[in-house]
């Protein structure tokens, strides 16, 4: 199976690395071309674009701006929000990390679609964004491109199978365009006052740990899946069915 997990709007270029290789994206002479054209937005309208301060609009448009010279690290490691706090990157072996460059992707507004180890500029550029060049949206901009080689990859994987544990968001970017491709929906849960409830900050960190616990247990089979128990999660099968699964916090 592959897994797909969202960027992060928060990102690390300061951390040491360990020894890694090191890969080209897919796209990434798309992403230039991308922030080439927003190099030309001003600072006041990244920052209506983004719903971001002063500050970090100025932050964007000096990165579109000095895009080309700034410095590059594997995505995996360059990324760091709540989804990658769950996935600790850091602390996953080399056999762990080689197996996450076949079975892990990420969905990108900028780059279209991450092995762990391809290098990326830093940059923010969410899916959702209501601009792109001689296009309405970036979802429209990127087309069927995204899917397409998202289709090949798996093809190539050979299992047939997508485990999302993207956001709605940047699922977007494939979603209805994944033909032949089974999609496994996963969603996390916790006890409320009222019932089973979403909490986003927990979810989004629950979407990392499933990740590193493919990774690291080197999970082939979409069934063994349903094991994951990482703080406290278990799936839940009776609020579950074949394709989009439940996994409780007790």
């Amino acid at each position: 199976m592959i897994a797909l997990l969202s960027p992060a709007k928060t990102l690390d270029y300061e951390r040491e690395l360990p020894p890694l290789g090191a890969t080209v994206p897919h796209f990434a002479e798309e992403a230039m071309g991308l922030a080439k054209s927003a190099s030309h937005l001003t600072q006041k309208r990244l920052s209506e674009l983004m719903h971001i301060s002063p500050k970090l609009a100025k932050l964007n448009a000096d990165r579109y701006r000095d895009f080309p010279e700034l410095p590059e690290r594997q995505a995996l490691f360059a990324f760091a929000g709540d989804v990658y706090t769950g996935f600790e990157a850091h602390t996953l072996d080399e056999a762990g990390v080689t197996f996450a460059q076949d079975h892990v992707r990420m969905l990108s507004g900028l780059y279209g679609l991450l092995r762990p180890l391809d290098m990326i500029r830093p940059y923010r550029l969410e899916m959702g964004t209501r601009w792109a060049p001689r296009h309405k949206s970036l979802t429209d901009w990127w087309g069927t491109r995204i899917a397409d080689l998202l289709r090949e990859q798996v093809a190539e994987e050979g299992s047939g199978t997508v485990l999302n544990l993207a956001s709605q968001e940047y699922f977007a970017s494939v979603a209805g365009k994944l033909d032949g491709v089974r999609v496994i929906e996963v969603e996390f849960r916790e006890p409320g006052p009222k019932g089973p409830r979403f909490v986003s900050f927990n979810a989004k960190r629950a979407r990392g740990m499933m990740a590193r616990w493919l990774v690291e247990n080197h999970v082939t089979d979409i069934d063994a899946m349903r094991g994951f128990d990482s703080d406290g999660y278990r799936f839940d099968a009776a609020e579950s069915d074949a394709d989009r699964w439940r996994f409780m916090r007790g």
